[in-house]
């Protein structure tokens, strides 16, 4: 028998974001449509206000108003070992700040001792992140500092990445 899983929509700035949780920890938080939508939400789930909720909601509330939250929600993450190791890296991406797929390609290397990793396969993984925004995969972006790729829109990407100050072209 699957456990039970709850989700909550939290307004924000740039539309409704639907959060999910196990009923301890946050497994997803999406914008509206955005790709892989609730891609963790295997099975029946039910609409409930949660602390972990209620913590997401705070937090997103800090972060929107230009503001470095000091702590993180409990987070439960799902998926390949490859995709919870990019996720891992990407944790540690700070406010402000972008790195490349091809960066977090190379940490991988590093990681593999040299075992080649390809920036593709990196995009995959940062794509299908399910907990936007707080595991910030708008900081990761193209060569030359292009905006690629964002599950919830290259618009969303860059209104993200301008309210952290982070440099990146639009073009």
């Amino acid at each position: 028998m699957s456990k039970m899983l709850y989700i909550k929509k939290i307004p924000s700035p740039l539309g409704v974001i639907t959060a999910a949780s196990d009923g301890e920890n946050l497994t997803g938080l999406w914008f509206e449509g955005q790709k892989h939508f609730g891609s963790t939400l295997k099975g029946a789930f039910d609409e409930k206000d949660l602390p972990v909720f209620r913590q997401t909601g705070e937090w997103l509330n800090i972060y929107f108003s230009s503001g470095l939250p000091g702590f993180t929600p409990p987070i439960k993450l799902e998926g390949t070992d490859f995709q919870k190791r990019v996720w891992e890296i990407v944790k540690t991406i700070p406010y402000g700040h972008t790195v490349t797929y091809g960066e977090i390609a190379k940490a991988l290397e590093r990681q593999n001792g040299a075992k080649r990793v390809c920036a593709r396969a990196v995009g995959g993984a940062v794509g299908r992140n399910p907990v936007s925004i707080i595991i910030p995969c708008h900081r990761v972006i193209g060569t030359g500092g292009n905006l690629t790729g964002y599950a919830g829109s290259t618009d969303k990407k860059a209104f993200l990445l301008r309210l952290e100050n982070a440099d990146f072209k639009t073009e």
